[in-house]
């Protein structure tokens, strides 16, 4: 879960176009803006690669608190300081923790429909597309248990607003990106948005951040976890 390339630990580098880049770890060529100082390029299906474990651990899993689930996940091997897994992690705690306080959904098809739509969005999407996939991952929780599709009315319009209230709880905290931060960060706003909106009370905890120490990029005292 160190911070860097997971080749070497370099800074990574952003560029600002794509480029074709090879992938270090399956040899499969890719466009892309991001690579370590030293040239190395990892693919996000390599990135996080063992995932498929997010399931079988979700499923087994008692709490009602999206926090505790969320940091039992990211302690797993294929979950690294930052990267796109944890665009499926926000949501698949908040599944399971939803399901786990009395919520009605069929928790292994929506964690497998989490996995299939969190996957889609890149890693860096939170500076070249302005939206953090963490974020995102709260609007794709909410369409899930709502049922909610292009053509639906009320859930569209709550997908929507869980997205827009958990990217303005990012956006408050500034950059550079922190995906322990934003996850946080994400998921108490669900917390709350459920209670309000869905009538789902899941259990919430103050958050103390072990990861500073990986972090090259922590925000020390101005993050709200900050231990």
């Amino acid at each position: 879960m160190e911070n860097g390339c997971l080749i070497c630990g370099s800074e990574l580098v952003y560029l600002d176009s794509k480029t074709e880049m090879t992938c270090a770890i399956c040899g499969k060529k890719y466009m892309s803006r991001a690579r370590c100082g030293k040239g190395h390029y990892v693919c996000d299906e390599c990135h996080t690669k063992g995932m498929d474990t997010v399931v079988s651990i979700c499923l087994s899993e008692a709490s009602r608190n999206p926090i505790e689930i969320l940091n039992k996940l990211m302690s797993q091997e294929f979950c690294h300081m930052h990267g796109p897994e944890h665009h499926v992690l926000v949501g698949a705690a908040l599944l399971t923790a939803y399901r786990n306080s009395g919520g009605n959904i069929d928790l292994e098809a929506s964690l497998k429909e989490m996995i299939s739509r969190g996957s889609s969005v890149p890693g860096g999407a939170c500076g070249f597309w302005g939206a953090c996939g963490a974020g995102i991952s709260t609007g794709m929780f909410v369409s899930i248990v709502t049922g909610s599709t292009p053509l639906a009315g009320e859930p569209w319009s709550l997908s929507n607003e869980m997205t827009s209230l958990a990217l303005s709880g990012i956006s408050k905290y500034g950059g550079p990106r922190c995906c322990k931060r934003d996850s946080y960060t994400a998921i108490l706003a669900t917390v709350e948005f459920c209670k309000r909106k869905l009538g789902v009370n899941m259990e919430s905890t103050p958050v103390h951040c072990a990861y500073s120490p990986k972090n090259r990029q922590c925000l020390g005292e101005r993050c709200p976890y900050h231990s």
